[in-house]
């Protein structure tokens, strides 16, 4: 398969998907979290308040409208451990599309009840297998258009939009900081934040477990992580770097958090106590990083990126 070459998304790309997507997606509050003068100064990107729960409905929806009614009638299909599944799932029913979703077959519960209650189609593969179809492009009983759930300039674009409201929103904000699972939300706000604003710092981050986004950023490129490991954290930290999206976030990512999966918990049972908020681990990621001092004094917006996750489990996490 022959792909067009990476380039960069265009700040008017960004502001035409906006609109294109504006019926779709919730425009999410951004909220101070309320720690006190010994703290950073962290807002909240509430991207959990979609109506799937996370930020992917937002590159779903721009690729969805984008595809050609030729592509479309041919129904599509996506990989996902839930999140772009939920999002594909939910604009190509709302388009009459038929959709099927190559699943991680350890998803939460709550993630795979979501894209059936779409009408999406599952096809359930452990995480390795998902990862290899992913870069390949294809998987035996998948039919119809492959939207890539990070590899897709369109679906990037729509992430970008997040960026537009970040920056009306906290125009003094002096860093955002992203949880990097393909990065594909990372390099959609950081196009949006540096056409407008380039001195926002733009950090990702990932759990100690599954970091190659870190990794490659100190080797200079892009990196298989060694010794990947599946945890809660199901959202975020791939097993590899795919070198296409590393070309995307060089030039846009200012530098790579990595936290330990105690410190996640941590950041889960805060977000929990301190503002009532649901967090799935990828969306308490780059809280984690910012309570830990590496991205400064802020404003920092951290990006509460989903809030799927299976409530026992949730209460099990923070409980421990």
């Amino acid at each position: 398969m022959i792909l067009e070459p990476v380039r960069a998304i265009q700040l008017s790309e960004i502001q035409q998907a906006r609109e294109r997507i504006a019926k779709t997606i919730v425009r999410t509050p951004l909220i101070r979290l309320e720690l006190g003068s010994r703290f950073p100064d962290i807002r909240l990107k509430l991207e959990n308040l979609q109506p799937i729960n996370a930020y992917k409905l937002r590159g779903a929806a721009n690729a969805m409208a984008l595809l050609p009614e030729s592509e479309r009638k041919r129904g599509v299909w996506t990989i996902s451990a839930g999140n772009a599944g939920q999002g594909v799932a939910y604009a190509a029913r709302a388009a009459g599309v038929p959709c099927t979703v190559v699943v991680v077959e350890t998803a939460p519960q709550s993630k795979l009840e979501r894209m059936k209650a779409l009408r999406a189609k599952l096809l359930p593969v452990p995480y390795e297998v998902a990862w290899q179809a992913l870069q390949e492009r294809s998987f035996p009983g998948a039919e119809g258009t492959f939207i890539h759930p990070f590899d897709d300039h369109n679906f990037i674009a729509g992430h970008g939009t997040m960026g537009l409201e970040i920056l009306e929103d906290a125009p003094d904000a002096a860093a955002v900081i992203a949880s990097i699972g393909g990065g594909g939300l990372i390099t959609g706000i950081g196009s949006a934040i540096k056409a407008l604003k380039p001195e926002v710092k733009v950090f990702g981050v990932e759990p100690e477990t599954a970091a190659p986004a870190a990794l490659s950023f100190e080797k200079g490129s892009p990196q298989v992580f060694p010794k990947w490991e599946a945890s809660f954290v199901d959202g975020a930290g791939g097993q590899s770097m795919f070198p296409r999206m590393w070309e995307r976030m060089q030039p846009i990512v200012d530098g790579y958090f990595v936290v330990t999966l105690e410190e996640t918990k941590d950041a889960m049972r805060l977000l929990a106590e301190k503002a009532r908020i649901i967090s799935e681990g990828a969306g308490a990621l780059p809280v984690a990083a910012a309570l830990s001092g590496n991205a400064g004094k802020g404003p920092i917006v951290a990006i509460v990126s989903g809030g799927n996750i299976d409530l026992q489990k949730f209460c099990e996490l923070i409980a421990s």
